[in-house]
């Protein structure tokens, strides 16, 4: 009987249509298999229809009022025994609710305590489908939450809100496994914190619901400590899929922090204070803070990196005045103030000296330890808190000059207004070689947070132990930068970013950059200028100067950057090479030339930084003399070829030419003829076939790169010459796609050989001397071409005047064919 009058013919989208499913729906008295699967698409169908009245015709859902169609939603609800008429409800609810755009509909739906009942429902959320439905159920509700609605869907005694269904059963799921029922959880919660009912605050922020929070910094604390495990077997034992599991979990990371950050912007009383004290009592002071011990194990190593990780995302995500300058504040303390009873990730740990243990430093003395001693990674994670620090906002510029950390901008531009409107003492300050904040009251915020943390957060240290010297403590951290710069064991990638921070802090007539810190820089530029000459014969020579002049301006552009290159996640995702050690043979050009990048990186840096701190002005290209005029006897000219070089298919004269032999196929043995060429900085070894009718010509067969071909002649068969061929490009340097495990994809690494066979020594040994001729060619214009460079005092004149080294940029940026 159902049936036959349900499918009857009626317009689909009518009143009729409408009142004909509420009148059979109004009937059932028993849902089993016979009808269960009618009553699922009335429910469907009367969604559709009140979706499609509210857009068109009032009367549908004046009807759905009239008739109470939800009282008969929760009626069938009731009697239902099988899972698909609730996952319909939930489902048709949802559509409803989301959809109605009457405010009055709205009014309607929630003034009833029929959408609270669905929502206290005993629903069986052991399948997975119906608690998706349900989570849905609760998000559509709270997306039509405003200061109105929330009156109907709360219970009040008095002027005090003692029930809030929608709120209470959100937060059930808050911490469920499904990362998609969390995320859905968040955006009731965050629905509910805006809506700005001070009933409704009062509520969330009272007992026992401001628990909420506190277990959302301990759910965040657990991952955190999966995010440590990660880190650690990812550093003793890395997998295939490693990288890929860091970046989904420092992804969860981050949105939870972005999600704490967005419950404070709703501005409700006491949740920042709440969230504050979570993360303080929770995570920092009982974990974080502990894990920054100085260790030599390295299954402790994770502790340290995930640690300094935390610490920049808190402070760049969390936007909160009080937990900012809480952390910066415990910074002063000596870290045995915080590892008493706790122990961090791990609870135990190897010092590093028995004699200058890490828990006799102050926390911001640990940070500038593994600057000065501690390993790549942890040397990038401290730089990476300091750089933080200084871009914090929400910090006090008095707890910022108290760490060291105060940018010269920043104490520059208050000690001028100080003394413009002649405030103490700014003036004398201003133009003082230990101009600080320090006077008149200085240290009044630091003090008020170190009393805090000792009568809040309960840390047995006494405030007045902590001493806060800011021109000393300025004094250590350019210490720390400094010695940095000498460390030849560190990435140039971390140094450029210790150059950025060196850079921000520099003082402008002041003493805290001293002669000292000047030599040491010195000392560090010329070993890295003699190194770099030494390359000038080596294997990448004519990549050199296009190397050094294109990561000049990538340096610049770093080092007057306002912020740091990289996002405080660069910590956890370690530098990886992208090759391992069984791809590359010892001896391998490709491992050359990434020693060769590197090396050009950090003299690059280096001879900024000490341009800088000399006075000087930087130049948008390196000082480097223009290409010079090549030799009437020049090889290549005398052979025909222009700067562009020798292409394949290309004539070219025979007059130098040495006639050889080579075999790239066992039994098949090639005549050519052998021709070594330089132009400038660049060279080539080409093999050309001789023209049949131009018996002094050739065309150009194949054509390898001249540096690094590292001639010999065999020691057994003296008219063979063996040469090495490398890449005629350095794969690292342009770009290269990525794989899933973070690193570069890249050919194999191997280079080739050939083998030259003349028809008598004295015409090996011609090849042989020519090759080694304009080898030496080459590296003498590279040489040359790099001597106002080499040279810092030449260098800095040049930069401090207007006297230029003339400049060819298309010599500058020119790469070999």
């Amino acid at each position: 009987m159902w049936y036959s009058s349900f499918w009857r013919s009626r317009d689909r989208f009518s009143l009729d249509q409408l009142s004909h499913l509420t009148d059979q729906l109004s009937r059932v008295q028993i849902i089993n298999e016979v009808n269960k699967d009618f009553v699922v698409e009335a429910l469907r169908s009367i969604a559709e229809l009140i979706t499609y009245g509210d857009q068109h015709d009032p009367s549908f859902f004046e009807f759905f009022m009239e008739k109470q169609v939800m009282g008969d939603f929760v009626r069938v609800l009731k009697l239902s025994r099988t899972v698909s008429v609730p996952l319909q409800l939930l489902q048709t609810v949802s559509i409803m609710v989301q959809n109605l755009k009457s405010e009055h509909a709205i009014y309607y739906m929630f003034s009833n305590e029929h959408v609270n009942y669905l929502i206290t429902y005993s629903f069986d959320f052991r399948n997975e489908e119906l608690l998706s439905h349900y989570i849905s159920f609760l998000r559509a509700i709270s997306g039509k939450l405003n200061k109105h609605t929330v009156s109907l869907l709360v219970k009040i005694h008095g002027d005090e809100v003692v029930s809030f269904p929608l709120y209470a059963g959100a937060i059930r799921f808050a911490f469920h496994q499904e990362n998609m029922v969390r995320t859905a959880v968040r955006t009731v919660t965050l629905n509910v914190y805006h809506v700005g009912d001070d009933s409704v605050n009062r509520y969330i922020t009272s007992t026992p619901h401001k628990d909420y929070f506190s277990n959302l910094i301990s759910f965040f604390r657990k991952q955190s400590m999966d995010l440590n495990k990660l880190v650690s077997d990812t550093l003793i034992n890395p997998g295939p899929d490693s990288m890929s599991k860091i970046v989904a979990a420092v992804d969860e990371i981050e949105d939870n922090l972005y999600y704490f950050s967005d419950v404070v912007s709703a501005g409700i009383p006491d949740v920042g204070r709440l969230i504050t004290d979570s993360i303080v009592m929770i995570l920092i002071f009982p974990s974080v803070i502990p894990s920054l011990q100085i260790v030599v194990d390295n299954d402790m190593q994770s502790d340290v990196v995930t640690s300094l990780y935390l610490l920049c995302c808190i402070l760049r995500i969390v936007k909160i005045k009080d937990l900012a300058n809480t952390i910066a504040a415990a910074l002063f303390y000596p870290l045995e103030a915080f590892t008493r009873s706790s122990g961090g990730f791990h609870s135990d740990g190897v010092l590093l000296q028995r004699d200058c243990s890490s828990s006799n430093l102050s926390l911001r003395e640990v940070l500038l330890t593994y600057v000065t001693k501690g390993s790549d990674i942890q040397v990038l994670g401290s730089l990476s808190v300091l750089a933080t620090l200084l871009q914090t906002k929400e910090l006090d510029e008095s707890m910022l000059d108290g760490l060291g950390v105060l940018p010269q901008r920043k104490k520059h531009k208050k000690l001028l207004l100080q003394a413009l409107v002649g405030e103490g003492s700014g003036e004398e300050q201003l133009f003082s070689s230990k101009s600080s904040l320090s006077r008149d009251g200085f240290g009044s915020d630091i003090n008020f947070y170190h009393k805090k943390i000792k009568e809040q957060y309960g840390v047995p240290f006494q405030p007045s132990d902590v001493e806060i010297r800011p021109h000393v403590h300025r004094s250590q951290v350019i210490d720390a930068i400094v010695s940095l710069c000498s460390r030849s064991n560190i990435s140039a990638k971390t140094l450029w970013d210790g150059g950025w921070l060196l850079r921000q802090l520099l003082p402008y007539n002041e003493s805290e950059f001293n002669s000292h810190h000047l030599e040491l820089l010195k000392v560090s530029y010329k070993n890295y200028a003699s190194a770099l000459v030494e390359e000038v014969r080596g294997i990448w020579a004519d990549f050199l100067i296009s190397i050094l002049c294109d990561e000049w301006k990538k340096c610049k552009r770093a080092l007057e950057s306002s912020s740091p290159r990289k996002e405080s996640n660069c910590i956890l995702l370690l530098p990886q090479k992208f090759y391992s050690e069984d791809d590359i043979p010892e001896g391998s050009s490709f491992a050359a030339g990434e020693r060769m990048h590197e090396l050009v990186k950090v003299f690059v840096l280096l001879h900024q930084l000490l341009i800088f701190n000399l006075g000087g002005a930087l130049s948008e290209q390196p000082l480097i003399y223009p290409p010079g005029d090549f030799p009437a006897s020049c090889r290549a000219l005398s052979s025909g070829l222009d700067e562009s070089g020798p292409k394949a298919g290309t004539e070219v004269s025979l007059v130098n030419a040495v006639p050889c032999r080579i075999a790239f196929e066992r039994g098949k043995e090639l005549h050519f003829f052998f021709l070594a060429i330089s132009l400038g900085v660049s060279g080539w070894l080409v093999l050309a076939e001789e023209l049949p009718l131009r018996k002094s010509f050739g065309v150009v067969r194949l054509v390898a790169s001249l540096a690094g071909c590292n001639p010999i002649i065999d020691d057994k068969h003296a008219t063979w010459l063996h040469l090495g061929i490398r890449s005629s490009s350095i794969p690292f340097i342009g770009p290269a796609k990525v794989n899933q495990c973070g690193k570069k994809k890249v050919k194999a690494f191997v280079d080739g050989r050939w083998t030259l066979a003349f028809r008598d020594e004295e015409s090996c040994k011609s090849a042989f001397f020519m090759v080694v001729d304009e080898i030496n060619f080459l590296s003498d214009e590279v040489h040359r071409r790099l001597k106002p460079l080499l040279n810092l005092e030449t260098a800095i004149d040049l930069s401090s005047s207007s006297v230029c080294v003339p400049e060819d940029d298309s010599s500058l940026h020119r790469t070999p064919s």
